[in-house]
């Protein structure tokens, strides 16, 4: 080969490598959050309202209605346990009194999401109905996002999953990060989250979910007419779970 035809060979080469870059920036940085979302769920934001003083102290349908069906298998030894929601007690003061409450926590599927901003792979973004989603094909494992987290809502998969629970949902990645992603199989195809099901199977209605962009819908009409609250506002990631009871 002489040194035309080397020059030929080699300018190639490096025009095919710029086209793959390109192309790979592209994927990532536009289409990728749009992936799976069809014109009618990009035109919706999808939120959750958790009705504390519905929420019976002892219930655990949401936990368990939650693992069975995303596979979220349940370790005995704190360490490795998942939980992508969770109860926990909280105590405050009301003058001398001290008082306690459930919380149900989870992702807070932020608008602002500190855990897609600081992803170097962006395998966290956010679709276009408002739901953050961890891409696990694309997780490197750094764990970032879980430092950036202001709610504590992600949880890294040291294990592989070896009860798989639910033969529709995919089997779990070790090695990955992961959080609740609201149930979003379950809403593309117009079925409520796992979590807000249970609740409404035992009569409950502690947990509802529905658009925020609707003024009709349920959860708009609940914040409507009830003093809500939202974890940790001040942050401006502008969470869409919001509170009532706290």
């Amino acid at each position: 080969m002489d040194r035309r035809d080397f020059i030929k060979v080699a300018g190639g080469t490096v025009l095919a490598g710029t086209s793959c870059t390109y192309a790979f920036r592209f994927l990532t940085s536009s289409s990728m959050s749009d992936a799976g979302v069809d014109s009618t769920l990009a035109k919706r934001k999808w939120g959750m309202v958790i009705n504390l003083d519905k929420c019976k102290e002892d219930c655990t349908a949401c936990l368990e209605a939650c693992r069975e069906e995303n596979n979220v298998y349940h370790d005995e030894d704190d360490r490795w346990d998942i939980n992508w929601i969770r109860k926990v007690k909280i105590e405050g003061k009301i003058g001398s009194a001290t008082t306690e409450k459930t919380m149900i926590l989870l992702c807070n599927h932020c608008d602002n999401p500190p855990c897609a901003q600081v992803c170097p792979v962006q395998a966290t973004y956010k679709r276009e109905d408002g739901i953050v989603i961890v891409d696990h094909h694309r997780c490197i494992g750094c764990r970032y996002c879980m430092i950036a987290c202001p709610y504590n809502a992600r949880f890294f998969n040291f294990k592989d999953e070896e009860h798989w629970i639910n033969p529709d949902r995919p089997k779990r990645t070790h090695g990955v990060a992961e959080s609740c992603h609201l149930c979003a199989h379950r809403l593309d195809a117009g079925k409520m989250p796992a979590c807000v099901e249970a609740c409404e199977k035992i009569g409950c209605g502690a947990l509802s979910v529905g658009d925020f962009n609707d003024p009709e819908s349920n959860v708009s009409k609940l914040i409507a007419d009830n003093s809500v609250k939202r974890i940790r506002e001040d942050l401006g990631t502008e969470p869409k779970v919001y509170y009532i009871g706290l």
